[in-house]
């Protein structure tokens, strides 16, 4: 009997590994050439590692990219379903943040001083979330840091707590897994000096027991989480689960804090909004700005009084919080424009019943073809996973995971002039993108599907 993983034929995963791989070493000369001639100067041959988890043998050189489309430099189009993993979500390069920027260019970019243009931000984020008052960072990882330290100081209280298998930024206290049922750091953690378990718990994602016994000792300053986990592969809450969530941290006074930085795919004030959620703060990064490094967190009124006081009970000196080109002119001039013209319910319209004929379309691929895969969506945002059932909770997204199988699709859709996210099999639908994109994505994935399975 021939060998399986995730319902396929290893023989077939293998064959299609190598023969993609060729075709893509074949038809990308120019990209070879750069990236052999990169690695004189850039640790790994790219200017930022993340660039090496694609499923390419040398990474693909961008020449151009418009809307949902991109050019590599040696000439191929693709239809753009990964958008930066989110930071273009929105497209590339949309005309108002484009206008916006350009305007900007000659009159200095950043003063460490405000703009008339913070005002319309600061409507436009509360009309969006409902959240009153707002601060600007660079990334979302400084946004989620900084709140975690406000967290804290508000609540006099040292410990966080994380769910298996979340993300949020490079923030350090968040770098806490579960091996069985005991925390550990995240495996693959550089340079960690101190046992980041001792401040941060970790439970399971979806299990109401485990957060309201982590909580009852009431030593947490606050639960900081995606509404649904996306990043290790997309685990949507139980029904009441966030019901739940938000009913425990009222009970034991523990803070709440939502990153919607990939969930903003959700809906217009993206899960919190559609959804009703009430959180204490909440945080956003990557495509606030149409693209430039911007983040923000926004919280209530009550929080906004209470980080007042806790600033007043430190004294004069430095908070730990902030950088020097955080809140610049350029940002706010590209965040007005986004926030205003771009990032608007209308554009949600188009994004949103689009991905899920998207999400149904590849579905559907898979039940004819009688593979143990599942797709999961939150908004405009759609995933395969490589198995049967959805996941509860980190562990069962992990072990849903088939790195083989995946790293054949990815390089299959890519030699086709499609791409999507590389760390998982995520799509994203924009403004831009088409219906003739989507029915492409479709169609080529059910052909792949055909191969692997032959």
């Amino acid at each position: 009997m021939a060998s399986l993983e995730a319902g396929l034929p290893v023989k077939q995963v293998d064959a299609m590994i190598k023969r993609e791989t060729d075709r893509y070493i074949q038809s990308n000369p120019i990209s070879q050439k750069l990236g052999i001639e990169a690695r004189r100067n850039w640790v790994k041959g790219v200017p930022h590692h993340w660039m090496l988890d694609w499923s390419t043998p040398f990474p693909l050189f961008v020449a151009d990219a418009v809307g949902a489309t991109l050019t590599d430099v040696d000439g191929h189009t693709y239809d753009d379903f990964c958008l930066g993993d989110t930071g273009s979500m929105f497209g590339h390069s949309p005309a108002p943040v484009a206008r916006a920027i350009a305007a900007q260019a000659g009159h200095g970019l950043t003063y460490m001083l405000p703009t008339e243009d913070i005002i319309a931000v600061g409507t436009a984020l509360e009309r969006m979330f409902g959240l009153p008052f707002w601060q600007v960072t660079t990334t979302a990882t400084d946004a989620n840091r900084f709140v975690l330290r406000w967290c804290r100081a508000i609540t006099r209280r040292p410990k966080i707590l994380v769910f298996h298998g979340a993300y949020h930024g490079a923030v350090d206290d968040t770098f806490v897994r579960l091996k069985d049922g005991q925390p550990i750091h995240r495996p693959g953690l550089i340079g960690q000096v101190y046992d980041l378990t001792t401040q941060t718990k970790v439970v399971e994602f979806n299990d109401v027991p485990a957060l309201a016994a982590a909580l009852r000792d009431r030593d947490v300053a606050c639960v900081i989480t995606e509404p649904a986990l996306t990043n290790i592969g997309m685990v949507l809450p139980q029904p009441g689960f966030l019901d739940d969530l938000q009913r425990l941290c009222r009970e034991t006074e523990t803070l709440l804090v939502i990153d919607e930085t990939h969930t903003i795919s959700t809906g217009y004030g993206g899960y919190t909004r559609t959804h009703g959620l009430k959180p204490d703060f909440l945080t956003l990064g990557k495509p606030v700005a149409g693209g430039l490094p911007t983040a923000v967190f926004g919280c209530s009124a009550e929080m906004a009084e209470r980080m007042r006081a806790a600033e007043a009970e430190a004294g004069p000196g430095y908070s730990g919080m902030g950088t020097t080109l955080s809140a610049n002119a350029l940002q706010f001039k590209a965040m007005r424009a986004n926030l205003e013209e771009v990032m608007t319910p209308a554009a949600y319209d188009h994004m949103l019943p689009l991905s899920e004929k998207l999400a149904r379309g590849i579905e559907q691929e898979i039940r004819q073809r009688n593979i143990p895969w599942h797709v999961s969506n939150v908004g405009a945002r759609a995933e395969f996973v490589c198995a049967p059932e959805r996941p509860r909770n980190g562990s069962e997204a992990q072990a849903a995971m088939h790195g083989p199988v995946e790293l054949a699709v990815h390089l299959y859709l890519l030699n086709r002039g499609l791409l999507i996210a590389p760390f998982h099999n995520m799509t994203l639908v924009s403004p831009a993108t088409s219906e003739a994109q989507v029915a492409r994505l479709v169609t080529t994935i059910g052909q792949c599907l055909d191969e692997l399975a032959a």
